[in-house]
């Protein structure tokens, strides 16, 4: 394994959590084997590696664009990832209230919506 892939699994597991990679990687199959490395080597390795901004604000992007993309399954699998990250339940409020403006109100209700679900799940 390369650099990429091994620097791109260190930081999946610690945004993500070990368990869920865990998971992932056991569900991997030869059509998607191809698709699980390079998300693992560049969306990882390469762009969440990257030094220009703190991981925390990484995060709250990716909250954001997820939000606002509507990529529901995606969102509620980085929201649950807020514990590993630092973000708070105050600061994912202030991004998608961000989202309801430059996004649109849809956007953001629905991810009010996963988000209120992803946090009950954790009382």
């Amino acid at each position: 394994m390369d650099d990429s892939f091994e620097r791109g699994l260190e930081i999946r597991r610690a945004v993500l959590g070990a368990d869920y990679v865990a998971q992932a990687q056991a569900r991997t199959s030869p059509f998607d084997a191809d698709f699980q490395r390079f998300i693992t080597e560049y969306a990882w390795g390469q762009v969440w590696g990257r030094e220009g901004l703190e991981r925390k604000t990484r995060h709250l992007l990716t909250l954001a664009l997820l939000a606002a993309l509507g990529h529901e399954h995606e969102l509620a699998l980085h929201l649950r990832a807020t514990a590993h990250t630092g973000v708070s339940q105050a600061e994912v409020c202030e991004v998608l209230m961000q989202v309801a403006v430059y996004a649109g109100v849809p956007a953001a209700n629905r991810a009010f919506a996963i988000a209120k679900e992803v946090f009950e799940e954790e009382v």
